[in-house]
């Protein structure tokens, strides 16, 4: 045996993204708009900038999300869902609102 774990050379890239989740795939929808929104940074970049474009196209695909599965959704789904749109449409609001105002 090598004494080398090969555990601990496994890097974010190895792991494989689950899918088929519903709230993992708001969850990531969400991030995106957090990211558009300049309320996290990009580790890309890390940076924080702000696109309102891609913010409002990401809020409003969530809110299309939530309009389009009402009554096709657990409970806790719709209400994740609609937590996760409604944060984001106040913090757009807040943040672009606010820009345009200047």
């Amino acid at each position: 045996m090598s004494g080398a774990d090969p555990e601990q050379h496994r890097t974010a890239a190895d792991v494989p993204l689950p899918g088929g989740d519903f709230r993992l795939f708001v969850t990531r929808l969400s991030f995106q708009a957090m990211l558009s929104l300049g309320l996290i940074e990009n580790p890309l970049t890390g940076t924080k900038q702000v696109n309102a474009a891609n913010a409002r196209m990401l809020v409003d695909d969530l809110r299309m999300l939530l309009d389009k599965t009402r009554g096709n959704l657990e409970p806790d789904e719709e209400a994740y869902l609609e937590k996760v749109s409604g944060d984001l449409d106040r913090n757009f609001e807040r943040i672009v609102g606010d820009a345009e105002e200047e």
